[in-house]
């Protein structure tokens, strides 16, 4: 009895353990706790193939915002609080294959969408680790990204864009790996 109470123990904590944990991804196949939305057609929604990334570890997320400058990568807290769209989708990186992410979108619009590579898996973006990529796929470079490079117009059904990851390299700024 005591052997079985054991197990019923660790099978609480393994569960308790992976409560709020980036949902795993797996080589090959689309990730995300909106994958269905893709998988099944049933939009509004945007599939992204993550392309460029600079190693396996750490989390990829989606974040999608409202379509203009103000709201642009402003904080969660405060576009929830305000009644804007604000949504993420984070996996952990899966260790081969390729990367497809979906992400619902409450209707038919314009929206702006932020990939990141979190390479440690934190909540806060690291600027000399970290990886971000954008609709438009133009060079980052030095400069805050514009609302109009990660621009997403989104009808009823799927959107499906490749994004290449950019990493900090030196003065030059963000850009694709070599």
């Amino acid at each position: 009895m005591r052997d079985k109470s054991w197990i019923a123990l660790g099978l609480c904590g393994l569960t308790i353990a992976l409560l709020g944990q980036p949902e795993r991804a797996s080589a090959g196949g689309m990730f995300g706790s909106d994958a269905n939305a893709c998988t099944s057609g049933r939009g509004p929604a945007i599939l992204v193939n993550v392309l460029g990334l600079k190693d396996r570890q750490g989390q990829v997320k989606l974040e999608l915002y409202p379509d203009n400058p103000d709201d642009f990568m402003r904080s969660d807290t405060d576009l929830l609080t305000a009644g804007k769209v604000f949504r993420r989708v984070t996996v952990a990186t899966p260790e081969t294959g390729a990367v497809s992410l979906c992400i619902k979108v409450p209707h038919p619009g314009r929206y702006a969408l932020l990939m990141l590579h979190s390479r440690r898996a934190q909540d806060k973006f690291d600027v000399f680790a970290d990886g971000v990529g954008l609709r438009s796929n133009a060079r980052i470079g030095r400069a805050r990204p514009s609302v109009d490079a990660a621009t997403v117009a989104v009808g009823s059904g799927i959107v499906s864009l490749d994004i290449h990851t950019q990493y900090l390299h030196g003065l030059g700024g963000f850009s694709p790996m070599r």
